[in-house]
């Protein structure tokens, strides 16, 4: 094998590590479970397997990519959780899916779509996110949890009025009464 070869799987290697990185850095910055190092070993290892597929897959060189893609998409339903009425995880998960395929694009060669593909996962990450929790203020539900303790059992219809006053929609979800004190969530 030509030594030049090398080389250029491990410039592609390289450039996966690269790309892995700067997303793996913004996960990590924000506290996210797909961080800084899953992010490049994803990123790497989609790579890995793409140059290897293409070397030693007679005929089929698919069958190796379609299977990163499955076991890509068991990683991403790892980190989806339902928490009460939100779904977290959403977001990690379809980053992990499209590290992968920015990992495969860089194995096959296809560095203009991996450094478009590239700037759009930035764009969505850093610039679209201030954009998408404006939109949230206006337009999806919240769930607060407010645990009050007063003295005295008529707090109730005081507290519910200053929500009704503020335009609040809620719900008492428990009312316990402890001694002389009245335990409120909403």
């Amino acid at each position: 094998m030509d030594i030049s070869i090398y080389f250029e799987e491990a410039a592609q290697v390289l450039c996966a590590f690269v790309i892995g990185a700067i997303i793996g850095l913004e996960r990590e910055f924000r506290s996210k479970p797909a961080g800084f190092r899953t992010m490049i070993l994803i990123c790497v290892g989609s790579c890995l397997y793409t140059i290897l597929s293409k070397e030693a897959a007679i005929g089929s060189t698919d069958r190796i990519a379609s299977n990163i893609v499955t076991g890509i998409g068991f990683i991403g339903a790892g980190v989806i959780f339902k928490e009460g009425i939100t779904v977290n995880g959403l977001t990690t998960a379809a980053l992990i899916w499209t590290t992968a395929a920015l990992g495969m694009a860089i194995g096959y060669h296809n560095y203009p779509l991996t450094i478009l593909v590239s700037a759009m996962v930035v764009i969505v990450l850093f610039i679209l996110e201030p954009v998408q929790r404006f939109i949230n203020r206006f337009h999806k539900v919240k769930d607060y949890r407010i645990r009050t303790v007063e003295l005295g059992l008529n707090f109730r219809p005081e507290l519910e009025s200053s929500f009704t006053k503020h335009s609040v929609d809620f719900r008492c979800m428990k009312a316990i009464k402890d001694n002389n004190d009245a335990v409120y969530l909403y």
